[in-house]
């Protein structure tokens, strides 16, 4: 059984997240999603939220599990015997950052494989830090994040164009 490991933030998830959730559910016999800990970003959404959002928006994938874990990537792999890193890419700006990472990783974990799968056309703009920008000027965010997820930002953000 080949495990693969799909780590972010995920504040808040987007489609562009879900996309290639879809596409390694697919290609990975299990895809664990991993809610990390980022101390560089300010968490708009808390961690256990982001569980319970991401559990529903994948709940119909029977391969697909969602945790959270603090410190390194390439050290929870490795203490999960974990081989298979999946990373998303929008864009080549994207390409050089991810390599980068994926060079850190393999020195610190030289087991972990890093998989690059690539976002549909209509997700190639989309980030959680784009969808924060719109919530933080009040504008409806319900083409960028799951239907469930758009919810939840409304309700907690008490703000009428959010749908």
């Amino acid at each position: 059984m080949i495990t693969a490991f799909y780590a972010g933030s995920f504040d808040p998830i987007t489609n562009g997240h879900l996309d290639i959730i879809k596409s390694g559910s697919k290609v990975f016999d299990k895809l664990i999603i991993g809610i990390g800990h980022n101390s560089q970003k300010r968490g708009l959404i808390p961690i256990s939220d982001r569980i319970d959002l991401i559990k529903e928006c994948v709940s119909d994938f029977s391969n697909v599990e969602v945790l959270s874990y603090e410190g390194l990537t390439a050290d929870f792999a490795k203490a999960n015997n974990i081989n298979i890193l999946v990373r998303g890419l929008r864009n080549t700006t994207d390409f050089e950052y991810e390599k980068e990472m994926a060079q850190f990783n393999y020195v610190l974990n030289s087991e972990l494989e890093t998989v690059f799968l690539l976002s549909k056309p209509e997700n190639s703009f989309l980030s959680s830090s784009g969808v924060r920008e719109l919530i933080l000027h009040k504008r409806d965010v319900s083409d960028f994040v799951p239907q469930n997820v758009a919810k939840y930002l409304y309700q907690k953000t008490n703000k009428s164009d959010i749908n």
